[in-house]
């Protein structure tokens, strides 16, 4: 039988269904310094189309994907502002702290801070809680989600995994706009 990836054949997901089964969750967190309390990469088994396959998760709260959404949208128009822009590179000394942005780059950061700051003003952005399934993953099945919640934790995760494998998950259709959080310096 042809399968499109490794996280469809049935060795692959025994093994992992295994893992699972010996450490008592119904999901295994993907090692990544991207994971975070907002943002978590984790495997899991479920069915599609019938037939079981491991789902490349990856879960984040509301407030991460609007933030995200709302920071694109500004480099965007940073980018038609500033046709040499390329991004912003942080770079340490060799004590482990940054240096100081080029003139350029400083002046591209604080349009892109501005302008953020006003589309949140405006509420221009609004997010709601997804689900997105990409079936031409490079491992098993893809799946983005955002759901509005403060932290990421287990039972957070074992929730979402029984629920989507029960097809009980009940996502919030309202949007939402955030605010960002102000640094106590």
């Amino acid at each position: 039988m042809n399968y499109p990836n490794e996280g469809f054949l049935p060795e692959t997901i025994a093994k992992l269904r295994k893992e699972l089964e010996a450490a008592g969750k119904n999901y295994k967190i993907v090692a990544g310094e991207d994971n975070s309390d907002e943002y978590v990469n984790f495997y899991f088994v479920g069915k599609f189309e019938g037939k079981d396959v491991i789902y490349d998760a990856v879960l984040y709260t509301l407030r991460l994907h609007y933030q995200s959404e709302i920071y694109e949208l500004a480099e965007h128009e940073a980018a038609k502002k500033f046709p040499d822009y390329h991004g912003i590179s942080y770079e340490e000394d060799e004590n482990g702290n940054l240096k100081p942005l080029k003139a350029e780059e400083e002046e591209v950061g604080w349009f892109i801070t501005e302008l953020i700051m006003d589309m949140e003003e405006e509420g221009r952005v609004k997010v709601q809680e997804f689900v997105d399934i990409d079936t031409h993953h490079d491992y098993g099945i893809g799946l983005d989600a955002a759901l509005n919640i403060e932290t990421i934790d287990e039972q957070v995760i074992r929730k979402f995994v029984s629920d989507f494998n029960n097809d009980s998950l009940v996502l919030d259709e309202t949007f939402y706009a955030f605010e960002s959080e102000e640094e106590d310096g």
